[in-house]
């Protein structure tokens, strides 16, 4: 099929519509073939790439050698280029299309036809024919061919040999380095707290991580429970920290946390209350769960609906109001506890929790922080560097505010001081803080910084392990400014 039928093909099955009619006699199915093989293969390297407005380099150039007409060489695929690859390869010379173009007018008549046009290129068969945009060549390196590899680029390479090596790329080359000095003041803060592994020169005989999940039910998912709860706060002159984790002994036997954590803001602007409420159970106790989060919710409840007077109390530092009240909302709290032990079928010691509660006003002129409770668990406050435990009978620096000889329950309202730390626990960080003095120590060093730690940071204190204390962490710091 001669050279001019080709382009014709071209036209009919792309974009002339309003080619010639008369299909050419030696259209046949090999010269379709051969044709489209001229196309999709990558020009000879002996092919002149120079363009016609260059003609003392076209004349410099070595003679091209004659194509053969049967073409035998382009239905074989080049062993040197990919079968995947786009029709052009990267070394074809984006001048030469429309010097192909006349080549190909100007040799219709002689004896031996030019090679067909890259049908990318503008010209009659392109596909710039009926506005369609030329895509941009790709670079060599997309398609995973090294430039050194293909053809083209050996002969370009006397072209631009002057401007491709400049000297002011060599100088950059040196500046590469620079960035890579950069992480050494990254490096240089040692701000992090070392790791601890535990407190003491005996190890616990738990692992520190969580192992087993706790069973699932299908029916009842809304139930299930975080390994650990973290919360934290700023209100007024006094930051908050809290957190509840599983215990050791818990996590090695697949049981689920027993500890539970709320916390609450009450009310709007300066007469809001935040509330901290934790409870935990016995670890043998069969509803311990159950009730620590309804022993919390309850107690949360009604202080929500008596938040306004509550804070009208603190305010007005009526100390015996505000005992007297927590005292009844919390024994209220409980005998839900006791009548809903007797409909399981359970007795009281096995569905009942310890209780603590923090009472913080969100007014900055306010410091007056009440601390309310009954069961396992404590409250300590580190002052100078020392810490204070505040359960077992008032600070003998302050005026007493709770009777020790009305039952269980616990009161306290006092004036935080800049400075102090107000620690509210559950049993299972209370007892190692009063018998291992290893464990205040550590906090007590970690806590004298003005700052107060972070959430991740506060979690980790929590976790200083003890060995034989294994049981569930809930805890609630306050750090005043």
């Amino acid at each position: 099929m001669s050279q001019q039928g080709a382009e014709d093909w071209w036209q009919k099955l792309y974009e002339d519509p309003e080619a010639g009619p008369e299909p050419d006699p030696g259209d046949t199915l090999d010269h379709r073939f051969r044709s489209a093989a001229v196309v999709v293969t990558d020009a000879p390297p002996a092919r002149p790439p120079e363009p016609v407005p260059l003609p003392g380099q076209r004349q410099s150039a070595p003679a091209p050698a004659a194509p053969d007409p049967a073409l035998p060489d382009l239905t074989a695929p080049d062993p040197k280029v990919p079968p995947t690859r786009r029709p052009a390869g990267p070394g074809a010379d984006p001048d030469r299309g429309p010097a192909a173009g006349a080549d190909q007018r100007a040799g219709e008549g002689s004896a031996v036809p030019a090679p067909p046009s890259d049908p990318r290129r503008a010209g009659p068969t392109g596909y710039a024919l009926g506005d369609v945009t030329v895509p941009p060549e790709p670079p060599a390196s997309r398609w995973g061919t090294p430039r050194a590899q293909d053809p083209p680029a050996a002969e370009r390479e006397p072209e631009p040999q002057t401007h491709q090596e400049p000297q002011p790329e060599r100088a950059e080359q040196p500046q590469a380095p620079g960035p890579a000095s950069a992480p050494a003041p990254e490096s240089a803060s040692d701000g992090r707290r070392p790791a601890v592994r535990h407190l003491g020169d005996r190890a616990p005989t738990y692992a520190a991580e969580p192992g087993s999940l706790p069973v699932a039910d299908p029916a009842d998912l809304d139930r299930q429970i975080p390994d650990t709860v973290l919360e934290g706060a700023r209100h007024g002159t006094y930051t908050l920290r809290a957190a509840s984790v599983r215990g050791d002994s818990a996590r090695y036997r697949g049981e689920a946390r027993r500890d539970f954590l709320l916390t609450a803001r009450f009310g709007t602007g300066d007469d809001a209350l935040v509330l901290v409420a934790l409870a935990g159970g016995d670890r043998a106790a069969p509803g311990a769960r159950e009730a620590a989060a309804e022993v919390c919710h309850g107690v949360a409840s009604a202080i929500g609906r008596s938040q306004e007077r509550l804070a009208a109390d603190i305010r007005s530092g009526r100390r015996d109001a505000l005992r007297s009240g927590l005292q009844r909302l919390t024994d209220r709290g409980y005998g839900r506890l006791r009548a809903r032990a007797a409909e399981l079928g359970l007795a009281e010691e096995d569905y009942t929790a310890g209780l603590r509660g923090l009472l913080l006003p969100v007014d900055p002129q306010c410091r007056t922080r009440v601390c309310f409770g009954t069961g396992a668990g404590g409250l300590f406050r580190l002052r100078a560097g020392q810490w204070q435990d505040l359960e077992p009978g008032p600070d003998p620096r302050e005026p007493a505010a709770e009777d020790p000889a009305d039952g269980g329950f616990r009161f306290r309202a006092s004036v935080a001081r800049p400075g102090d730390t107000l620690l509210l626990c559950s049993g299972g960080l209370a007892d190692p803080m009063r018998e291992e003095a290893l464990l205040p120590a550590a906090l007590a060093a970690r806590w004298a910084e003005p700052e107060p730690p972070g959430l991740a940071a506060f979690l980790a204190d929590t976790q200083l392990r003890v060995k034989g204390y294994a049981d569930d962490r809930t805890a609630a710091a306050v750090w005043e400014a």
